[in-house]
């Protein structure tokens, strides 16, 4: 039991990496796509953000309560805009040259939709939330 513990020590988890990430073949030098970098949050950040994208909202036919209701498209547009490392999002000459201010404005006006969809889908995985918790239950059994 006492080994087993060990495994948990900070000094003994691998460290998260930072990944790369094709985002577009628009984005390219000499037709090489250029890769994009993404690095995980942690799970206080993480915290921070849904607390930034939650509202108290009424309830209707109860007068004067409100349950919090987070807002997901804010929440992933902010997770996205955190976990990108390169290219930098807040670089003035980058959000000038779309006419834009805010990374994540950049990012809305710089991607496809699809484009957007795909890079929000690989924060969503490298934060952790690309396998369901029945995944997780299944391969434990095996």
């Amino acid at each position: 039991m006492a080994n087993e513990l060990r495994a948990f020590m900070a000094s003994n988890v691998e460290s998260e990496e930072e990944i790369e990430f094709v985002v577009s073949p628009r984005f390219n030098i000499k037709g090489e796509p250029v890769k994009w970098r993404l690095s995980a949050i942690t799970s206080k950040e993480d915290e921070a953000l849904r607390k930034e994208c939650t509202r108290k909202v009424p309830i209707a036919g109860r007068r004067g309560q409100r349950i919090p209701e987070t807002d997901v498209n804010e929440y992933l547009g902010k997770m996205v805009v955190a976990c990108v490392i390169h290219p930098n999002l807040n670089d003035k000459a980058l959000q000038d040259s779309y006419n834009v201010m805010g990374a994540s404005e950049l990012l809305k006006t710089m991607l496809k939709p699809g484009e957007y969809s795909e890079l929000t889908a690989k924060i969503q995985e490298i934060n952790g939330y690309d396998v369901s918790m029945e995944e997780k239950i299944e391969e434990a059994k095996n």
